[in-house]
């Protein structure tokens, strides 16, 4: 069996044509034709008043902070089992962040602990959807209206996974995608931004067009552009957009490609978990997820060593995910653990990500089982 690779990225069958009548168009900056067919595509995947597409799921978080008006001083709820972005977004507005522990069925923020770490400097929640699985968003977003606070959802890994049947990402005010080259559908690096309340759109474009009222203009209504808010340079090139709408063109055919790893794994794994040595992947009740990954939890981080080292051996790259934000420097100098860290470190310390992507073969799904059921056997 040749090398497996973690990850290989996506590309849709038409990408190269698509990128290069954006280059025969001649308007290659962004929001373009293909900008505006993946943001139509993705308003009527998730219902949202807007779809903005960004250079990255890190600038999509950014705005979200900008929209929610975050200051210094502010409070900002999230799991510290997340990636850095999801942080960093409210620490550039010089917020705190305040982490608390995740439950160790979904790796998802504990709901049932939100509601303790609310300060009266408390201004939003982050909750994160691990591997495309929905957090508790109802008990959420009950908190969030009890102490009238934002709901930002980091959806990075949840593009066409639902909670009780609503998009993730349209669940709360504002929602975040990533289609960074790990995840199902990709630009490369890229993202959006979901805006569920219409007035926040027009403040988004702002920040989005570095501060300027740019597509007012092109839209014909104001007879010129200028200065008005705080902005960035948010917005990708139509030659991502191209690429990305190569993808989402046929985005039933790849999410079923993935399932289809995803079911293979886990049926291939399953006795192994019946005999208690790994622990595989749990879908609450009411929440559909995309096969964004496969993970399995061993008993320890030695015995997950051991096993990454194995599968290395032949060939195969399987990765471990996040260290918790909390215990890294700039957590520690930029945000505090509510409670008690029962699950979040020694959950993180026992997953192991597998290879998940669009074309991996039956064939090398089950090499991949053999090779860990060969482990477990030695």
């Amino acid at each position: 069996m040749n090398k497996i690779n973690f990850n290989n990225p996506p590309a849709g069958r038409n990408a190269i044509p698509y990128i290069a009548e954006a280059i025969k168009n001649n308007h290659i900056s962004g929001d373009g034709a293909f900008t505006r067919l993946c943001s139509e595509w993705l308003e009527n995947l998730t219902g949202t008043k807007k779809c903005l597409l960004t250079t990255s799921c890190t600038h999509a978080l950014e705005m979200g902070a900008l929209l929610c008006d975050i200051k210094p001083g502010d409070e900002v709820i999230m799991p510290s089992y997340t990636f850095v972005s999801t942080a960093n977004a409210f620490t550039l507005r010089g917020a705190k962040i305040v982490f608390v522990d995740i439950r160790p069925d979904t790796m998802n923020i504990d709901e049932s602990l939100i509601e303790a770490a609310v300060t009266g400097h408390t201004k939003a929640i982050v909750p994160v959807h691990y591997a495309g699985v929905s957090c508790e968003m109802d008990k959420i977003k009950e908190v969030a209206k009890r102490h009238r606070l934002f709901v930002i959802e980091d959806a990075a890994q949840g593009i066409m996974s639902t909670y009780h049947g609503k998009p993730l990402g349209a669940i709360g005010d504002l929602g975040c995608f990533s289609f960074h080259e790990t995840k199902n559908f990709s630009m490369g690096e890229g993202g959006a931004l979901l805006i569920n309340d219409e007035k926040y759109i027009c403040d988004a474009e702002i920040f989005r067009e570095k501060g300027t009222d740019r597509g007012r203009f092109f839209r014909g209504q104001v007879d010129k552009y200028t200065w008005q808010n705080h902005g960035s340079s948010y917005l990708p090139s139509e030659l991502n957009a191209a690429y990305l709408w190569a993808q989402l063109e046929m985005a039933a055919e790849i999410t079923a490609d993935r399932m289809k790893s995803y079911n293979q794994y886990y049926q291939g794994l399953i006795a192994l978990k019946d005999a208690g040595l790994i622990s595989l992947p749990i879908v609450p009740e009411g929440c559909k997820h995309n096969a964004h990954m496969f993970y399995i939890k061993l008993k320890d981080i030695e015995v997950r060593t051991k096993l990454i080292d194995y599968l290395k051996q032949h060939q195969i790259l399987s990765v471990f995910h996040y260290v918790p934000l909390h215990s890294a420097p700039a957590g520690q100098k930029f945000g505090r653990f509510n409670g008690e860290d029962k699950y979040t470190t020694r959950e993180s310390e026992r997953l192991l990500r597998l290879p998940l992507y669009y074309g991996l073969t039956a064939d090398e799904v089950d090499f991949i089982v053999g090779l860990i059921v060969k482990f477990f056997k030695a």
